[in-house]
C-alpha cells in the first residue's frame, strides 16, 4: 500500500481533482465563476477545474492533519495582500469557498465532522486516496 506521504504532492493533486470530477455531489456552486478565494487575491481564477482542485487539496490535507475545521483552513490558504505603498499584511481565504467544499466532501461520503474537532477521513475517503497514491505511484 502507498501513502499519500511518498508520492509527488502536485501529481497526487491532480489526479485526485479529476477522480473528483467525476463525483456527482462535488459540483461548483453558481457563484463560484464570480467569487475569489481570499481578500488577498486581485481577481477570481483563471483555471476551469479550480474547484476541484480546491476539494482535492482540502481532502488531502485532511488526510494529513485530521481535526481542522474552516478557521485553520482559512489561515492555511490564506496570503499576503498587496494594500499599495502600506506594507502587506496576511489575510484569511475566503471560508465560503472552504466551507462550501468541505460541506460537498461531507455530502459525498469522503469527511466526515466531529462537533467541536473539525473534519476528518471516512474510510470511502482514505480508499480513494491510497487509490489514487498508487496509481500516482
Amino acid at each position: 500500500m502507498t501513502a499519500i506521504t511518498e508520492v509527488d504532492a502536485q501529481k497526487f493533486i491532480a489526479l485526485l481533482s479529476e477522480r473528483l470530477r467525476n463525483v456527482e455531489q462535488i459540483q461548483p456552486p453558481e457563484w463560484a465563476v464570480f467569487a475569489k478565494t481570499g481578500a488577498h487575491k486581485e481577481r477570481p481564477p483563471t483555471q476551469e477545474n479550480w474547484w476541484w482542485v480546491r476539494s482535492a487539496s482540502l481532502l488531502r490535507t485532511i488526510a494529513l492533519n485530521p481535526q481542522l475545521g474552516v478557521s485553520k483552513f482559512r489561515k492555511r490558504y490564506g496570503g499576503r495582500k498587496n494594500r499599495g505603498h502600506k506594507p502587506e499584511h496576511k489575510v484569511r481565504a475566503s471560508g465560503a469557498v472552504i466551507r462550501k467544499a468541505l460541506q460537498q466532501l461531507e455530502a459525498a461520503g469522503f469527511v466526515t465532522t466531529e462537533k467541536g474537532k473539525g473534519r476528518k477521513l471516512t474510510s470511502k475517503g482514505q480508499s480513494l486516496l491510497s487509490s489514487v497514491a498508487k496509481d500516482v505511484k
